[in-house]
């Protein structure tokens, strides 16, 4: 299965213009099977009110999806948006805000996979690494994560993990092995000039990464400030 983790600026490119196509275009290249999107607008001025989750639904032809509206705005607002090829036997949305920190949270989906159960994690987590460290103790003890902790799990998403401290810190302890590593061959932000790390992936359980990149072509380093980040994996 392949996995695309993309924080797509709310389709506005690095020439400052609104241009959802091109975010289009660059996830449809990958076909994936799995789509985790950050900063996806909904109903908001900058992106000519487009409802964003489903128009990315209906443009990529995914029958599944789940969106999590984490920051509001004085119309419409933005947050996380999972789409799936794959049927969603079960799904919580819960908040990772740290006091009156910006607004973040995570997606947790249970998949369901020929046959098989895939607990997937979806995250945009802070820009603070003691914020992080604390969304990370706070997802691992949240009773909804620990319902479906027995099963093969995948953390993706923005990490903002600058000094990558996550791999060692908490995630490291729950048992997660770090597959966008060594950080410099995932050098996703800015996309222009990659120079940080900051999409990441981590996995438990039956998992086998066979392949992870960061896709640094032309369009994507116009389309977003980020790159996406392109992850297969095999049971």
């Amino acid at each position: 299965m392949r996995i695309l983790s993309y924080n797509i600026h709310k389709g506005i490119g690095n020439d400052r213009l609104y241009r959802i196509q091109r975010v289009i275009d660059v996830i449809r290249a990958e076909q994936p099977d799995i789509v985790c999107l950050q900063e996806v607008d909904r109903e908001v001025s900058r992106s000519r009110y487009d409802d964003q989750p489903r128009l990315l639904a209906s443009a990529l032809g995914f029958p599944y999806g789940l969106y999590q509206l984490n920051v509001r705005l004085r119309r419409g607002g933005y947050g996380n948006l999972l789409l799936t090829r794959y049927p969603i036997r079960e799904s919580h949305q819960i908040s990772l805000r740290l006091r009156t920190k910006k607004p973040r949270g995570a997606q947790l989906a249970t998949l369901q996979i020929e046959g098989r159960a895939l607990h997937l994690v979806h995250w945009h987590l802070g820009l603070a690494e003691a914020e992080r460290h604390w969304q990370m103790e706070h997802l691992l003890a949240h009773r909804s994560f620990r319902g479906a902790q027995h099963l093969p799990t995948v953390m993706i998403g923005d990490s903002n993990d600058w000094r990558n401290t996550l791999a060692a810190g908490p995630l490291g302890r729950a048992g997660f092995e770090l597959v966008t590593s060594p950080p410099s061959r995932f050098r996703s932000f800015p996309s222009y000039l990659a120079m940080g790390s900051l999409d990441k992936a981590f996995v438990r359980g039956p998992l086998r990464a066979t392949h992870a990149r960061v896709a640094n072509h032309r369009l994507a380093r116009r389309a977003s400030d980020h790159l996406p980040l392109i992850l297969d994996l095999s049971w």
